[in-house]
Formats: structure tokens, C-alpha cells, sequence
């Protein structure tokens, strides 16, 4: 069910919540400028938790309720997908999708640009992933503050020192790459160690970041056609990419068949 609702505001001093809708009970925010909001968010000394939503996320959800949960609590819930955005065109809603990715990046460079101040902080993927995409982000953007990284693979013992070092240094942006849901999970579970934070997880761009994968060339980002070069690069995925074509069909039933699917 498609449920809109309009801009409300928490108080004089937050920057407006953007748009939200409701996709079979899950939230989706139309963004906007969502990296001025966080960032504006932020500044208020309030943090956020961010989740980029897909059709496969959507799809897990509606049988794992720990996961809806998690992303009905979020504060920004914005379009990752081009089954999203779909979604939102058979309803009549005009929105452009936000990879993860871009969303990371636009912040990266607004906050090297503008908030040097603000520290960074990479967490997740293989051994040496994480501090070879923070190198690449000082080398791109030499004003930015990089606080740390942690690699994705530990033990208790580290894990504990993982938050030690998180509540010790309050880094205002932390990437989260333990892929879907997992990440969603672990950042809900720790974001109180920052409460001012900007959180968001970020699945494979770290590995993009170190050079480790390639991301979908222009063109077939341009034509909604990622995940068939994600499908190429990762082909264990299929089984999950099954998700795709089931939430396709759900999306046009809903908007043919299911006579009260719209809702003010």
C-alpha cells in the first residue's frame, strides 16, 4: 500500500523531514537533497540512521520482521533501486533512485568541502578493504577528516575494541559495509554508541572504493540495469535476484488489481 504523507517538521531548530510514503508498511522518503538534510540534520546534534532501500530488501522484509522493524525505525529511508522507483511511477510519484554509494560519496565530498571538522569513520569488508578505501578517499579529498576504519571480519574481542574506538572518537558520518541485512541490524543495535551520528550502511562500496570490485559502467546504471552486473560479477547472487521479478509483479498488481492500494 502506497500512504503519502506530508512534510512535518520536529521542531523550529530541524530542517523539514522530507517526503515520506509507505510501501507495504515500509517507509520511503522522497529525499530531495538528502545530504544537505543529513548534514543540516546533524548540525542539530541529532544522528540518523540511513537505509537505501531495493526491491530485495523489500521483499526479505515482508518475511522477517526484525528487519521491517529496523527500517520503520530509521530516520531517512530513501530509493537505492530502480524496483523502487518503479514502485513509486506506477503510483504516480516522480522520484530518482539514490544509490548507497552516490549518497556516501556526495556526503564525502560535502563534508571535506564544507565541514572538515567532521570526522569520518570506514567499518566492514574483507581484511585491508576498509583502510584501502579510506586511502583512496585521502587522496582524493586531502581536507577530509578520516578518524579510522575497521575491518568487517573479527572476533569478540575486537568487536568490543571496535565500539571502544567509536565511542571514544564520536566520528559524525560512519560507512557500515557488513552487507543486507546485516548492517542494518548491527547499526541499529550500536548507534547509540554515537547517537549524533550519520550512520549508513554502505554493502560493497568499500570494495569499490579500494579497487577490489568495478561498479556497473554508466550505461547500464543509466538504463536500470545494474543488477544484471552485479548478477555478472557475483553470480552466487541469483537466488536473492529472484526477489527482483516477484516484487515487479506485486508492484503492478498492486497498482491494477488491488483497488484501495492508494491511499492519501
Amino acid at each position: 500500500m502506497l500512504r503519502i504523507q506530508s512534510l512535518t517538521v520536529q521542531n523550529s531548530l530541524t530542517p523539514a523531514v522530507p517526503q515520506q510514503v509507505s510501501i507495504w508498511g515500509l517507509p520511503l522518503h522522497l529525499h530531495g537533497d538528502a545530504p544537505s538534510w543529513l548534514l543540516a540534520t546533524q548540525a542539530q546534534h541529532q544522528g540518523c540512521h540511513v537505509i537505501t532501500l531495493n526491491a530485495e530488501m523489500i521483499m526479505l522484509a515482508q518475511n522477517v520482521p526484525e528487519l521491517a522493524g529496523v527500517i520503520q525505525e530509521a530516520e531517512l529511508v530513501i530509493p537505492d533501486g530502480s524496483g523502487v522507483t518503479f514502485y513509486l511511477w506506477l503510483h504516480g510519484i516522480s522520484s530518482e533512485r539514490l544509490p548507497g554509494i552516490e549518497l556516501a560519496e556526495s556526503l564525502l565530498h560535502k563534508i571535506a568541502t564544507d565541514y572538515p571538522s567532521l570526522g569520518v569513520f570506514f567499518y566492514g569488508g574483507g581484511p585491508g578493504i576498509a583502510e584501502e578505501a579510506a586511502q583512496y578517499w585521502q587522496k582524493t579529498l586531502a581536507n577530509l577528516n578520516i578518524l579510522g576504519t575497521h575491518c568487517g571480519y573479527h572476533g569478540p574481542e575486537d568487536e568490543a575494541q571496535l565500539k571502544a574506538t567509536l565511542a571514544d572518537l564520536q566520528p559524525a558520518l560512519i560507512l557500515v559495509a557488513l552487507g543486507v541485512p546485516r548492517q542494518e541490524y548491527w547499526i541499529a543495535a550500536n548507534r547509540h554508541l554515537c547517537p549524533e551520528a550519520i550512520w549508513i550502511g554502505v554493502g560493497g562500496s568499500l570494495d569499490i572504493w579500494a579497487g577490489n570490485k568495478n561498479r556497473a559502467p554508466r550505461w547500464l546504471r543509466d538504463n536500470h540495469l545494474e543488477w544484471l552486473y552485479r548478477l555478472y560479477q557475483e553470480p552466487w547472487r541469483w537466488r536473492r535476484m529472484l526477489a527482483l521479478p516477484k516484487f515487479a509483479w506485486r508492484a503492478v498488481k498492486s497498482r491494477f488489481f488491488w483497488a484501495h492500494e492508494v491511499s492519501p
